[in-house]
């Protein structure tokens, strides 16, 4: 019997949602916390049999006493921690987005050194980076500097920072990944999110316009999930952070192979000449190393794959054509 006790916070956002379904795959006992009860994106991707197991707790990273008492009432063994507000709502509220990003996750390194866990494993972000033109040929180098454009970006700078201290202080292990554009099913939210809408798009039928263009590293969500439960089962020493490149792509790629998979969307889905502020690629030797025969769906395939959920979505009514942007 798996004995392992996760704790994922932002388990309704879309990588905590694909995380909790692979653990209860797993077979391990899961505990999923969000301040949000949407759990849209979790029916999206699980079966009821299996969201039936889910033990999904209503509550806020923020509160440090309340956090304390889900880790202890329900045993934890194992966090990986994924709550945060992402880019546009931490530049509409920077307070909030600072309460929720910073003092969040300094919350969870608390309880993880008082409940004597000896290891957290956490979202940072590509973020952290600065603009591809303050790059050699556009890529960052693993060990550049940070130079983030975000205040988003800057909070996972600082919960980097709060990471090694955590180690040097309290021998609190962690790892933190820096997953650049992430797609698949439930990617809903986000500055990065159109790709995937697009794919819900052309899957309805619909015009889409993706709202930014030029070459990013792009990572199939149940790659990043799948990464995420393998750091959190690693034996590991200090705070480790590595990049998630997945595969560096351009958008007349993605919507090329949008195309291919969707034969009826061509001509429909475009994309604005507006560049994200960030590197157009990332080097990710090192997590290459730590993390040998990484998983990393084909362009093709994990936009076919994305596809074809959403079919199925549209069909049995866990997506609405509605809720499509225009």
């Amino acid at each position: 019997m798996n004995s392992e006790r996760y704790l994922v916070t932002g388990s309704m956002g879309c990588i905590g949602a694909w995380v909790v379904r692979n653990l209860v795959q797993d077979g391990a006992v899961v505990t999923a916390l969000d301040a949000s009860q949407d759990d849209h994106r979790l029916k999206l991707i699980m079966t009821p049999p299996e969201l039936a197991q889910v033990r999904q707790v209503q509550s806020d990273i923020t509160d440090l006493d309340g956090l304390e008492k889900v880790v202890k009432d329900h045993g934890i063994t194992h966090i990986i921690h994924l709550a945060a507000l992402q880019v546009p709502f931490c530049k509409a509220n920077p307070a909030l987005g600072a309460r929720v990003n910073v003092v969040g996750t300094v919350n969870i390194f608390e309880v993880a050194r008082r409940a004597a866990l000896p290891q957290v494993v956490y979202a940072s972000s590509v973020g952290v980076y600065g603009l591809s033109e303050e790059y050699p040929d556009g890529t960052a180098p693993e060990n550049a500097d940070p130079r983030p454009r975000s205040l988003y970006g800057v909070y996972k700078q600082a919960n980097e920072g709060t990471a090694r201290v955590f180690a040097w202080d309290y021998g609190i292990h962690s790892v933190g990944l820096r997953p650049y554009v992430v797609y698949g099913p439930g990617r809903d939210q986000g500055m990065t999110s159109g790709p995937t809408w697009a794919m819900l798009a052309a899957a309805a039928g619909r015009p889409y316009r993706i709202s930014y263009c030029g070459r990013s590293g792009l990572n199939y969500v149940e790659d990043v999930a799948r990464l995420f439960i393998r750091a959190s089962r690693a034996t590991t020493g200090g705070a480790e952070v590595y990049n998630v490149r997945g595969s560096a792509v351009d958008m007349t790629e993605i919507v090329a192979a949008i195309e291919q998979a969707a034969p009826q969307s061509a001509g429909q889905i475009s994309f604005a000449p507006n560049h994200l502020p960030l590197p157009e690629d990332i080097e990710d030797t090192r997590l290459r190393a730590a993390f040998p025969h990484l998983a990393v769906t084909p362009l093709a395939e994990g936009v076919a794959r994305t596809i074809a959920h959403f079919r199925q979505a549209l069909a049995d009514g866990r997506v609405q054509v509605e809720n499509i942007p225009t």
